[in-house]
């Protein structure tokens, strides 16, 4: 490989300005991207199915509740012990759901709301209201260990009012923070939404810039070179020479000539 050849394969200042922005172009875009897809994930994964936990944990304090009211009313024994028999797997159910969003990371609103404190409240609320529908539950076991009927009314009569007038009020509690939590995912997930809608924006306008700018660099005049440097660098092979015409001799006609035979 020839001094010249050498040269030819150095990329000029154009190759490598276009080269780089291309490159910087393609990282831009992948760093982009990326970006989105972890945001879409984070909001299916810790907005969406969370979500759907504390719709499940709504639900499930609900039936928790219903189940105490049917247990105040059980005409037997038998089907009082049916009824609260389910209680304790609701209850942990519930708390379940409650750790595994906990578990997730958790953030603050632009606007101020913070979700960790807000699933506290949720923690806080949840254990009141346990607590004062365990105590309504014990009463209402007393009801069928009671010596006489007079006993067992004034025991289901005191966890009737016990349920109304304690439980229920933390119940009221449990949905509010609920209902704020969820207020408080919703708010995160348009923030979230607001930055992915932002980035996309940002990265198309850099893209478009680059493609502008690769554009003009295209149309950029080079520089030639000179008419003569090409044949400077490369001299013309020799051409062949042309045969020339033989030149007869010249026929001396008083010298004899030996080859002929003499008469």
């Amino acid at each position: 490989m020839t001094r010249f050849q050498l040269r030819s394969l150095r990329p000029s200042w154009h190759q490598v300005l276009v080269s780089g922005l291309i490159a910087a172009m393609g990282v831009i875009g992948a760093e982009a991207l990326s970006q989105v897809d972890q945001d879409l994930r984070i909001m299916y994964t810790e907005y969406t199915l969370a979500a759907t936990d504390l719709a499940h944990i709504s639900a499930d304090v609900i039936r928790y509740r219903t189940s105490v009211v049917r247990a105040l009313e059980a005409p037997t024994k038998q089907e009082f012990e049916r009824i609260t028999r389910s209680l304790p797997e609701r209850h942990a159910r519930i708390q379940q759901a409650v750790d595994r969003y906990a578990a997730a990371s958790l953030r603050v609103s632009r606007s101020g709301r913070s979700e960790p404190a807000d699933i506290q409240a949720v923690r806080e609320s949840l254990d009141a209201y346990f607590s004062q529908a365990s105590q309504t539950i014990t009463l209402l076991t007393q009801v069928w260990t009671a010596k006489s009927p007079q006993e067992a009314a004034e025991l289901r009569s005191k966890a009737e009012v016990h349920a109304a007038d304690n439980a229920g009020p933390k119940l009221i509690q449990v949905s509010l923070a609920l209902d704020r939590l969820l207020e408080t995912v919703a708010d995160v997930a348009k923030d979230m939404r607001d930055e992915g809608t932002k980035t996309i924006r940002q990265t198309s306008t850099a893209l478009l810039v680059g493609s502008v700018m690769i554009a003009l660099l295209n149309l950029l005049p080079r520089r030639s070179r000179p008419p003569g440097a090409a044949a400077d660098s490369h001299p013309a092979p020799p051409s062949p020479a042309e045969p020339q015409p033989l030149t007869p001799l010249p026929v001396h006609m008083d010298r004899p000539n030996p080859l002929l035979r003499h008469e």
